[in-house]
């Protein structure tokens, strides 16, 4: 394999260093005379490493004051049916979940055909924020069935409801079904995830199954797209 040019090594040095915690987002790098010193190469050497870095998302330049390490998107990868906290168990960062509501009620028609159950059993309804370093980056609100979860806490839903149904219910999730829409956020959304009305956000409705074919959750998230970013491998099937 071709050795990678000594840009593309400082690069991802760099990118290293940010992934590892050694630089946060907002920190700003040492300067260009600073990198050429500590990777022994020439200017044209560490500009070319940070304008790929910048071009990437991952650095930002402020006129007149440096290069500094911009906030970076979560990678919300569709193909891995994980929690809020699973999701972000590889970031240097503090998470928690605001409840907004924990009730007991019916579903409405098209909630019941979800779920997959009669319209007059009772289910929970759950809607709570959720937050990266005190940061709100999605609004959530989830319907299970009560008759699946009939001891559910307030406090469960504080943390990972994955947890929960894995750890102490024993219960073995197997898929979802995900559906992604780019929409404009309603006032609700405007007001918990601190965004411009004019702001675009992500909405993702899922719908999960244990193994044994039951529905037992459907949920539907509004993320704010300034924070995540969702991707997919796609492959090609052989021609005939």
């Amino acid at each position: 394999m071709a050795r990678l040019p000594m840009y593309r090594q400082i690069a991802d040095a760099i990118r290293e260093q940010i992934q590892s915690g050694e630089y946060k987002p907002g920190d700003a790098l040492p300067t260009e005379a600073q990198l050429r010193e500590e990777f022994s190469v020439s200017r044209v050497t560490v500009r070319q490493a940070l304008k790929l870095l910048i071009e990437q998302d991952v650095l930002e330049s402020v006129q007149g004051s440096g290069t500094y390490v911009k906030e970076s998107k979560v990678n919300y990868d569709i193909y891995q049916y994980t929690s809020f906290y699973e999701k972000l168990s590889h970031l240097n960062v503090k998470t928690h979940s605001e409840v907004l509501a924990f009730e007991i009620t019916t579903p409405s028609i098209s909630i019941a055909e979800a779920l997959e159950i009669a319209d007059d059993e009772r289910i929970f309804y759950v809607k709570r924020v959720r937050f990266i370093d005190n940061n709100p980056v999605t609004l959530e609100e989830t319907w299970l069935p009560l008759s699946l979860f009939p001891d559910l806490t307030y406090e469960v839903m504080q943390g990972s409801k994955y947890d929960y149904i894995e750890g102490k219910k024993k219960m073995v999730i197997d898929r979802s079904e995900q559906e992604i829409i780019p929409v404009l956020p309603n006032e609700e959304v405007v007001r918990q995830l601190g965004i411009p009305a004019d702001q675009p956000i992500i909405e993702k409705i899922t719908k999960g199954y244990l193994a044994d074919g039951t529905v037992f959750e459907y949920s539907r998230n509004f993320f704010k797209s300034t924070d995540y970013k969702f991707t997919l491998i796609a492959k090609r099937s052989a021609r005939a």
